[in-house]
């Protein structure tokens, strides 16, 4: 793909991003020109409802036991669940700002199922949406299922957000830093010499302590971290579990939600079995610094879990180097994967990459996300 490099006038685009953690839509405004941000427009969130809940929980379930054999589940209540929720986030994010309505928009939707690149094959991902009808209601243009051209170029589908950590750090003038987000999985990006960026998922992070908090009736998250920092960490079993052969694989490499889940920690009190999945999440970031291409000087938090206490304090206890949140860095930590693809969305209507060999592991010359409607529009 020629990558088209002219000098075009920056747009208003909207994100949209619905996490492993099925708890919300979380949209995003910002004004770009798929290089550089220029502004921060409005950003939006909205929650699911406990049967939406159960209803996308279910669809994940179907998946799993689907796992790419025989008939597809029917995702039919999942979608429009799904489609509910992101016009709803889409009328508050209208709602809220002031400024021009946008020109474009990305939508990444739910992932049910990832399968990594194994042996020489291709991997396989299915995140799910009626990006039709999404894209009808919302009357723009809409870029939508952006994991498959990179995985159908021989990449893992994971992670997409590196090309907008790039140009957030660049934004802020950060060096030798790193972006760790925190969602169902925990990615890093480093952004190397010459702009160059590494990437990769680096293990569990809330998905498995999410699960195990749920299993216990103890809400569906760790609020405050309460739960963990009560527990002890149970020494022997971590051990064990950072000798996964995940964490010696060299990136790219990339993880589905239930790789490792809440079963890890099973037979252990609701407590300790926290506090061990929070210090999994912790050593396992630190174990990804020996693929970094050097060691940064600082790592920036985003993501749901810089929100449990106990998985940051756990995290500053286990890395070398300074640790920072988003907010901080006067990002907006819960909004910055819906950022990213509204990012995304403006890239692929300008022929340019959105990913890398060094990101995902793609290889030649890799499809934009597919669009629909027409840009730019009359």
């Amino acid at each position: 793909m020629n990558q088209k490099t002219e000098k075009i006038a920056p747009l208003w685009v909207a994100g949209f991003m619905s996490g492993t953690s099925i708890d919300a839509v979380d949209a995003a405004m910002i004004l770009t020109d798929g290089v550089e941000v220029y502004e921060f427009g409005p950003v939006a969130e909205r929650k699911y409802t406990a049967s939406e809940r159960v209803v996308l929980q279910d669809a994940v379930a179907q998946a799993r036991d689907w796992n790419w054999h025989g008939p597809v589940p029917d995702y039919s209540a999942a979608c429009a669940a799904l489609n509910i929720a992101h016009i709803e986030a889409w009328d508050k994010l209208l709602r809220e700002g002031a400024g021009p309505r946008p020109a474009l928009a990305g939508v990444h939707g739910q992932t049910v199922l990832h399968r990594a690149p194994q042996n020489g094959q291709l991997g396989e991902t299915r995140q799910i949406l009626d990006a039709l009808a999404l894209q009808a209601r919302l009357g723009i243009p809409l870029a939508y299922d952006f994991r498959t051209p990179d995985m159908r170029a021989g990449g893992q589908g994971a992670p997409l957000a590196p090309a907008y950590h790039r140009a957030l750090l660049h934004k802020s003038g950060f060096e030798n830093s790193a972006i760790v987000n925190l969602g169902g999985v925990s990615n890093i990006t480093f952004l190397g010499k010459e702009g160059r960026l590494y990437a990769f998922d680096t293990g569990p992070a809330n998905g498995p302590i999410d699960e195990w908090v749920e299993a216990h009736g103890l809400g569906s998250y760790d609020r405050g971290g309460a739960l963990a920092s009560r527990g002890r960490v149970h020494e022997g079993l971590l051990v064990q579990l950072l000798d996964a052969p995940y964490f010696d694989q060299k990136p790219p490499k990339s993880l589905d939600r239930y790789d490792f889940n809440a079963n890890l920690v099973r037979g252990l009190s609701p407590a300790d079995g926290a506090a061990t999945l929070v210090a999994l999440c912790a050593h396992s970031l630190a174990r990804s610094l020996e693929h970094a291409p050097r060691q940064p000087d600082q790592l920036i938090l985003c993501g749901g879990g810089r929100h449990n206490p106990a998985l940051v304090r756990a995290i500053e206890e286990a890395l070398p180097c300074s640790v920072i949140l988003a907010e901080e860095a006067a990002w907006r930590g819960d909004s910055l994967e819906a950022e990213a693809f509204a990012y995304l969305a403006m890239r692929s209507v300008r022929g340019l990459s959105l990913s890398f060999p060094e990101t995902t592991g793609a290889r030649g010359e890799i499809a934009p996300a597919p669009i629909l409607g027409r840009f730019p529009p009359k």
